[in-house]
């Protein structure tokens, strides 16, 4: 079976939500408490299995606890075109609260542990809370920045620049998130799955791998992203950290 119930603390999930929405925005410690009342349900998922299908119409939103997540969309032929990635403490389908149904799925890319929200309860507290509104708000904001600079990524960058600024950009949100080692941090993404969200086919981000891995930029080992030139790697793919408003 793909999931199952697990029985994790709350405080984690609570601790977790709590961390990235004060950098978003400052809670005070009434805010706090109201986040501390919502009551999550913690699930395991393995590999590739799905947590929300395009289509679907949830009623709870999702926040990621621990693992990697995938959000993409289903092509008539039956391939795939991720569409971003979720580390620990992200929220991809916060939107979810106001669609009517899914446009797209997610999937777990590794064994990741989630906590589902339940909407009503949300919308309750946003609607009692401003101030843990507004933070919402501002993560939806961040979540299209993310998405404008993959847009521009795909259709304006070259494949080694191309895969030079994902590796960037995951790696400061794996800063910002605090699941990063210095400067390395998991990737579980096969060739193909970075094919898959670069627009790329396998030979491609091979040659590319390979091309990065020779000039000393970085290293992908065992599903692990290590960085070992930033600012060569930054400037082949002209990343700038600024429209992840948090960096540091």
């Amino acid at each position: 079976m793909a999931r199952r119930t697990v029985e994790t603390p709350a405080a984690k999930v609570h601790e977790q939500l709590l961390a990235k929405l004060n950098r978003h925005r400052t809670l005070s410690p009434a805010d706090s408490a109201a986040l501390s009342r919502l009551e999550p349900r913690v699930q395991n998922f393995s590999r590739k299995a799905d947590i929300v299908r395009q289509g679907d119409n949830p009623d709870t939103a999702v926040f990621v606890v621990e693992g990697m997540l995938g959000r993409y969309h289903t092509l008539a032929g039956g391939d795939r075109q991720y569409l971003s990635f979720h580390i620990a403490g992200d929220l991809p389908d916060i939107q979810s609260l106001f669609l009517t149904s899914m446009d797209h799925s997610l999937c777990a890319m590794d064994r990741a542990k989630i906590a589902l929200l339940p909407h009503e309860q949300l919308i309750e507290i946003m609607r009692r809370r401003p101030t843990i509104c507004f933070a919402f708000w501002r993560l939806t904001l961040a979540d299209a920045a993310i998405f404008r600079q993959a847009i521009t990524n795909l259709g304006s960058r070259p494949a080694v620049a191309r895969l030079a600024h994902f590796f960037c950009e995951q790696t400061v949100r794996a800063r910002q998130n605090e699941v990063a080692d210095g400067m390395s941090c998991d990737l579980p993404l096969s060739q193909e799955e970075l094919g898959q969200a670069m627009g790329l086919s396998v030979v491609s981000v091979n040659r590319t791998m390979q091309l990065l891995r020779r000039q000393g930029f970085v290293e992908f080992r065992g599903q692990r992203l290590t960085i070992k030139n930033w600012g060569k790697l930054a400037a082949v793919g002209g990343f700038d950290p600024s429209y992840l408003y948090d960096a540091e």
